[in-house]
């Protein structure tokens, strides 16, 4: 039998560099191996546009490619398609596509960075998002936050991690919360960051549920690390406690001074002596904390501060350096409360601008959106509440320092700190710590005690 030969078929010259989506990829003209170059050049262009477009452009332009696990593919069309050649070494290799999650961040590095923001140890503060007017979950979730630093360059080792925050009293239509997750001990730059809600096991702290809840998007963001004090959450504003409260430690100072001096006493010695106190009730004022907190002595500079030891601290300061001096000390007292008392309705807001002692979650209307440094919610503005009764404390002593000095020296210091207390006790209940009921209940009967023999002292004379 004989076999019949086929007529040869010129290739125009468009086709000798295409291919034939029914015959296959052909060689270029005149240059050997040109399948392989077709290839290659295919895979630089394609690596350069991304993942997607690689995958895309292949099949469209009838080119294999291949799978990580199961090799080379072949087009649609096409018949079986060999492994191709290694690529020659003069052309250029085509580096891989970073993850998403791994490409250097064009900003990092060129973001204004103040000086506290270069010190150790550094650390991050990642914020996910919740809308309780569109929630639909269980009351109380984990927030979980998976982060990875940006690679400074390619191939570099990635620096992970992963925490759990738990949020509880989740209600509808209470607004916006704000779940914190603060780091610290990472490496310095950027980190993408990944934040879900997550529920299941959330009675066991140790064992954080891994279940994404549905309906729930994650949330990416981008966040630059810092001083590891200085990382906070929104609605943290650290530079307003120092500046609030240096505002009104001077006013009590000037306040001070100017009744004392109506009064005909030289305000110099009782002024260095406030200033003494100051410093002494700062000193109580973390000491008082650590002890509250069952803190050792190693965590004072870490320490919060109370003002029950800032006050214990400047006022026996002030007592004993006036016995000391020789100076009038009831009178001194009397003209120091007014003065501290409309500086603590200056300084006590830093607290509420800051995250401490902040209120319990509300839905009232008197609520205010506040953190406590990890969550963000409608609170009680306990802080402002306090501030006010400090203001009206002041406002209070006023007339009395106007006045005739009282036969009673120090009568006026006595009843006022009285009331404060007394307010405190109160507005307790409306505080995350709310302390114990014993221990308030018989605060709470002292200075009522305390309050009525001043009463009784202040008609007398």
């Amino acid at each position: 039998m004989t076999k019949k030969r086929r007529r040869p078929v010129s290739k125009r010259p468009s086709e000798a560099t295409t291919n034939n989506p029914r015959r296959g990829p052909g060689p270029v003209a005149g240059l050997p191996g040109g399948f392989d170059i077709v290839a290659a050049v295919a895979a630089k262009q394609s690596v350069s546009a991304g993942p997607r477009q690689d995958t895309d452009s292949t099949v469209e332009r009838g080119l294999p490619h291949s799978h990580p696990k199961t090799g080379p593919r072949r087009a649609r069309g096409m018949g079986p398609v060999s492994t191709p050649a290694p690529t020659p070494p003069s052309l250029p290799q085509a580096d891989p596509p970073l993850p998403a999650d791994a490409v250097p961040d064009p900003a990092a590095g060129k973001e204004r960075r103040g000086f506290f923001d270069s010190l150790d140890p550094q650390g991050l503060a990642a914020t996910h998002w919740i809308d309780t007017d569109t929630w639909e979950g269980p009351t109380r979730v984990w927030v979980r936050f998976s982060g990875i630093r940006a690679a400074s360059e390619p191939g570099a080792p990635s620096e992970q991690f992963e925490t759990y925050e738990d949020v509880d009293s989740i209600t509808p239509g209470t607004g916006r919360i704000a779940v914190t997750s603060r780091v610290t001990g990472v490496g310095a730059g950027t980190w993408n960051v990944t934040s879900v809600p997550v529920g299941g096991a959330v009675n066991a702290p140790s064992r954080p549920a891994r279940r994404v809840l549905p309906g729930t998007v994650p949330l990416s963001s981008t966040v630059h690390t810092r001083f590891a004090a200085l990382a906070q959450g929104p609605g943290v504003h650290l530079a307003s406690w120092p500046l609030l409260v240096a505002l009104g430690a001077i006013l009590a100072v000037v306040l001070q001074a100017m009744f004392l001096s109506r009064q005909g006493i030289d305000p110099a010695g009782p002024v260095w002596l406030t200033i003494a106190g100051n410093t002494v009730g700062g000193v109580g004022a973390r000491l008082w904390w650590l002890a509250l907190k069952c803190q050792p002595l190693t965590n004072f500079l870490k320490a919060g501060a109370c003002i029950q030891g800032f006050i214990a601290g400047a006022l026996a300061t002030v007592i004993i350096g006036s016995l000391i001096l020789g100076l009038p000390t009831g009178r001194i007292l009397d003209a120091t409360a007014a003065g501290l008392f409309f500086g603590m309705a200056v300084g006590r807001p830093g607290c509420f601008f800051t995250g401490c002692c902040a209120g319990r979650l509300t839905d009232s209307r008197w609520g205010l959106w506040s953190s406590d440094r990890r969550l963000g919610r409608r609170r009680h503005p306990v802080q402002l509440y306090e501030a006010f009764l400090a203001l009206l404390i002041g406002l209070g002593t006023l007339p009395f320092m106007l006045a005739a000095p009282l036969n009673f020296p120090g009568l006026v210091f006595v009843a006022t700190v009285t009331v404060y207390t007394l307010g405190r006790q109160l507005l307790f209940p409306l505080r995350e710590d709310p302390r114990t009921r014993r221990g308030r209940a018989l605060t709470i009967a002292a200075c009522i005690l305390i309050l009525a023999a001043a009463i009784m002292l202040a008609a007398a004379s």
